[in-house]
């Protein structure tokens, strides 16, 4: 197996300016931008070590089968996807805000739940409620976009009271929200799969709202396999599952939260090639397509003359 793209540093002709962030290295010109996903990998807002194989081209390609088959719902940013790990787009203004929004009690809104929570981002929960059950509507419970550190809940009456979203702008992020996890679900129950909760971004070009970053990704969304999930509920057992959960979930059995002072657990290749396989695995399952690695033996010069070839 590749050791994984962990970093591009590239230099362009008329770019303006470089962003690293957690998975993705942004490459700025004046009207168009050009994203490298990476095999970089977080958890808990902080990028771990070492990167995993085959990871950022899972999110590249299944982002730009996602964005393609909603384009009709809510337009989106890109303009291009020359190289399996490469999309070019429109360079948009971002909303400092991120959609969530969750048809399940799973991850983060459980661990709250659990934790004593009836009220999260200002929704209202029910008593009663098991991990992973289905809630009575889907809800929307967005966070602050954090360029460095951690992302915070907040609610719909403080993005709105602190000027982060005007109110015509926010109700418009709501029903795309909406929409595209309709859509998302869907899709996703197509191919055997739910579609428990995701996040979705949101940028403004030439003052149009579009659909921006990647959507319905295993870094950006949560599945469960449908079959059998019923029963599993009834029985108290684990969901089987296709996310980065799993990460979450080995990270926290050995003792990381991203707090302070904690350790990351050593990167066995036995974990990171176990990671790399869920992540080729998903991408299997909700495309429908063979996946077919990208030549590894000279990754950084490939998407070099890819991103020349098409600012």
């Amino acid at each position: 197996m590749n050791q994984g793209i962990k970093n591009t540093q590239f230099e362009f002709p008329g770019q303006l300016d470089f962003y690293k962030g957690k998975v993705r290295d942004v490459y700025i010109f004046d009207q168009v931008i050009a994203v490298v996903a990476t095999d970089r990998i977080s958890a808990f807002d902080v990028v771990l070590p070492k990167p995993i194989p085959y990871k950022g081209q899972v999110l590249n390609q299944i982002a730009s089968y996602f964005l393609a088959s909603t384009a009709e719902i809510v337009p989106n940013w890109v303009t291009s996807t020359p190289d399996p790990n490469v999309t070019i787009g429109k360079k948009c203004i971002p909303f400092k805000v991120e959609m969530v929004i969750r048809g399940y009690l799973a991850g983060h809104a459980w661990r709250e739940y659990k934790a004593g929570k009836r009220s999260i981002c200002g929704v209202a929960l029910p008593e009663g409620l098991k991990e992973n059950d289905q809630l009575p509507t889907p809800i929307i419970t967005p966070t602050t976009k954090a360029d460095q550190g951690h992302d915070e809940d907040i609610s719909r009456e403080n993005i709105l009271s602190q000027g982060i979203v005007s109110e015509k702008d926010y109700l418009q992020l709501e029903q795309y929200t909406r929409e595209l996890y309709q859509s998302g679900s869907e899709m996703a129950r197509s191919k055997g799969l739910i579609l428990v909760d995701t996040k979705y971004e949101f940028g403004k070009f030439e003052d149009k709202i579009l659909l921006i970053d990647e959507i319905h990704t295993p870094d950006s969304s949560r599945y469960f396999y449908l079959d059998g999930y019923e029963k599993r509920q009834q029985e108290g057992l684990e969901q089987k599952q296709l996310s980065k959960e799993f990460v979450r979930q080995w990270l926290i059995e050995n003792g990381f939260q991203g707090k302070e002072g904690q350790t990351i657990p050593e990167m066995t290749p036995e974990i990171i090639e176990s990671i790399s396989n869920r992540y080729i695995e998903l991408y299997e399952h909700i495309t429908g397509k063979t996946f077919r690695a990208a030549n590894s033996k000279d990754a950084s010069k490939r998407i070099k003359e890819a991103i020349l070839a098409n600012i």
